[in-house]
């Protein structure tokens, strides 16, 4: 018998294309969630970074301050045209104002030593002579000499003061290195014998080079005595006189021969008033 042909039915192929669907579906949401993920991941590093970034600039612009400041603390700095010194160290000041206003005991931040605004560094010293000013002053004594001396001789003594900044002692003459009013004096003790007719005289004369020397202070002493050897007697003389900056005082006597220089007799002294 002939049986009737009948073409085989084709295979379905839904099962395998609703397969392929579902991993192409989840690999979809796989990667939108990975990235979802990573963009979250990245907005929250890029925040942090930015926070730092504006922290490190933060601290750099303290650090360029500060750099700024200290470099118009020197010479250098001063005659650098890209630097406005004057606005910079206003500013500075205003900061340390501020600071130590709501804060009287924590720190302040001082500035180095030797890295000073010219200025400034000039204010300091004013108020620091005004505070703790020495006074300017020198107490010599005599020296001895064999020969007779136009001009007598001096010497530092330990407990005299002798400013050695202000004052100088040059060859019997003092000398001041700042203008103002001074007390000047002296004391000579000398030998009066018999027979001496001639007063004994003691002067301070302010040294001009160029002209006459002129004189200051005098004393004299017409004391006459039976002694044949020597009776001590003592001159002293002081005043308070203006003087210029480079002035140079001395003293010397009639007789130089005749002087007594044991400690404590014949002196010579200046002090600034």
């Amino acid at each position: 018998m002939n049986e009737a042909y009948s073409p085989a039915a084709p295979r379905p192929a839904s099962g395998a294309s609703a397969s392929t669907m579902k991993m192409l579906m989840g690999f979809l949401v796989a990667f939108m969630v990975a990235q979802t993920i990573g963009t979250t991941l990245f907005c929250l590093y890029l925040h942090m970074k930015m926070d730092k970034t504006e922290e490190l600039l933060s601290l750099n612009e303290d650090y360029i301050f500060l750099r700024k400041v200290q470099k118009c603390q020197t010479a250098e700095g001063q005659k650098s045209t890209l630097l406005d010194c004057e606005k910079i160290l206003k500013a500075f000041q205003d900061l340390q104002c501020q600071d130590r206003g709501p804060s009287k005991g924590q720190p302040k931040f001082e500035m180095q030593k030797g890295h000073e605004h010219p200025h400034l560094m000039q204010k300091n010293k004013t108020s620091m002579a005004e505070e703790k000013r020495q006074p300017v002053a020198a107490h010599l004594a005599g020296v001895t000499r064999n020969k007779a001396v136009s001009v007598l001789q001096w010497m530092r003594t330990t407990y005299g003061p002798a400013d050695s900044a202000l004052l100088s002692y040059e060859e019997g003459r003092l000398k001041v290195k700042e203008a103002g009013l001074y007390y000047i004096y002296s004391q000579v003790t000398f030998c009066t014998k018999a027979a001496t007719l001639a007063p004994f005289t003691l002067s301070i004369y302010l040294y001009l080079p160029m002209e006459e020397d002129r004189l200051l202070l005098r004393g004299q002493d017409t004391h006459s005595t039976s002694n044949p050897q020597c009776d001590l007697q003592s001159l002293r003389v002081g005043g308070a006189f203006r003087l210029r900056q480079g002035d140079m005082v001395f003293a010397n006597v009639t007789d130089s021969l005749r002087m007594v220089y044991t400690h404590g007799n014949t002196y010579f002294g200046i002090f600034k008033l």
